[in-house]
């Protein structure tokens, strides 16, 4: 093996776990070097298998190819393989002594558009890769809206092939240039630009000699040292019930706990919480875990909580404190992402929401608008929405949703739809407000 533990310190297993994690996803069009990219950092960071590498390169000569062709690491399926291109999401992991990553490698296929919205949607950080000789195209300002729409906090637009132009800066500011003024229209706090060579590794790990004029760090240095602000909101206590935990055991003969994990917020024993839908409040007895009692659970915490009164509670109730309440409405507005290749959605439409830990039946009361990615515009006359199509739609449940908005909290503020008949996952919602 190369190396699989360079990213672990020197404190062994414990220090390794105590690491900070930075989730990130790549996106880009066919052919910018989003798989030769990933390659490469897993390449030089050397955190591969030596029969992994064998693989590659005796794959890269049958292939043809004149140089190691590193993206082979994570086109995992056969038909990416064979093709060339990215397919499904890749999840790949690696280390440094500074930070541990998850990588998701999302298709740059238009009608793979779905694929990079699940695989973003619990990323800290954004790669769009951006081809030095096309400069900023359809799939840029698609995946730049997605990110936008994501509420991810950092955006790397990764210029690359900078061989293919001559290292020339001037292209490098002219795509620096269309970008922001498209992305002046959204709302992404910090945007980064790095010049990089993905097949020849210039910017990704080490600063290149090649590129004088640029005078930033390397890829990988940005990735060790952004910020990453808190995943999770820690303000607003929610706690969506699971399960109901009920062990009829000699040892736990009245137990009854309710089992979730942490949404948001903290709750610790002696505080005084709000059932939802039911509005009965109680106090917390105690917080259990596998490994014993805990004195607060915080996101993500996953544990059993007990009350001090019997209260009727069963899944898809939350726990919330009383001065602190999230909306409890029937008729809900959201942004989605349409993933089904068999239907479209149209108003009347009669589907299933999929929202924390509650399932219940919905009706589309009406499509608003969908968005053209390319110029941000709102298109109002269409009231069908399509495979990979964005838009803003109004629901109407059979009971009321417990939810905060997406921009305040991700997990109680976004949403599944589902076909009722053939259990598809439909669409990917984000709930907004009835003003935004």
């Amino acid at each position: 093996m190369v190396s699989e533990t360079s990213g672990t310190t020197e404190g062994g297993k414990d220090a390794y776990l105590d690491m900070e994690l930075l989730r990130f996803t790549t996106a880009g069009s066919v052919d910018d070097g989003k798989s030769t990219l990933i390659g490469r950092l897993m390449y030089d960071t050397k955190t591969i298998f030596e029969d992994q590498l064998e693989a590659v390169e005796r794959s890269s000569r049958q292939r043809g190819d004149e140089h190691v062709n590193l993206a082979l690491l994570t086109d995992g399926l056969r038909a990416e393989r064979e093709q060339g291109i990215t397919i499904d999401v890749a999840y790949r992991y690696f280390a440094t002594p500074r930070r541990k990553f998850i990588i998701a490698d999302t298709p740059g296929h238009i009608q793979y558009t779905r694929n990079m919205v699940t695989g973003a949607s619990t990323a800290n950080l954004a790669i769009i890769l951006v081809d030095a000789r096309n400069g900023v195209i359809e799939q840029t300002c698609r995946h730049t809206f997605i990110a936008s729409l994501l509420q991810i906090e950092h955006v790397v637009v990764a210029i690359n092939k900078m061989d293919l132009v001559d290292w020339s800066e001037e292209q490098y500011n002219s795509i620096i240039s269309d970008y922001k003024d498209f992305a002046s229209r959204l709302d992404i706090p910090q945007i980064t630009f790095i010049p990089i060579s993905a097949l020849h590794g210039d910017n990704v790990v080490t600063k290149s000699d090649k590129m004088p004029w640029y005078q930033g760090p390397p890829l990988l240095y940005h990735l060790e040292t952004v910020y990453i602000g808190p995943d999770a909101n820690h303000v607003d206590p929610r706690f969506p019930v699971q399960w109901v935990v009920r062990p009829h055991s000699d040892q736990w003969h009245d137990f009854r706990g309710y089992a979730g994990r942490v949404a948001g917020g903290v709750f610790k024993p002696g505080d005084e919480v709000l059932v939802l839908p039911s509005g009965f409040t109680s106090r917390i007895k105690a917080i259990h875990t596998h490994d014993g009692e805990l004195k607060e659970a915080f996101f993500p915490h996953s544990c059993a909580i007990t009350l001090e009164d019997e209260i009727d509670i069963s899944r898809g109730d939350m726990l919330v404190k009383p001065n602190n309440r999230p909306r409890v409405e029937q008729e809900i507005d959201c942004m989605i992402c349409w993933f089904s290749e068999k239907r479209k959605l149209r108003a009347g439409d009669k589907l299933m929401i999929r929202h924390t830990t509650r399932e219940t039946k919905a009706i589309v009361k009406g499509v608003q608008y969908k968005i053209n990615v390319n110029t941000l515009h709102k298109v109002e006359d269409d009231n069908e929405v399509g495979l990979n199509e964005i838009a803003r739609i109004h629901l109407r449940v059979a009971s009321p949703l417990i939810f905060d908005e997406y921009t305040r909290n991700r997990i109680t503020g976004s949403l599944v739809l589902v076909d009722p008949f053939t259990n598809e996952t439909l669409a990917g919602g984000m709930i907004r407000s009835l003003q935004q």
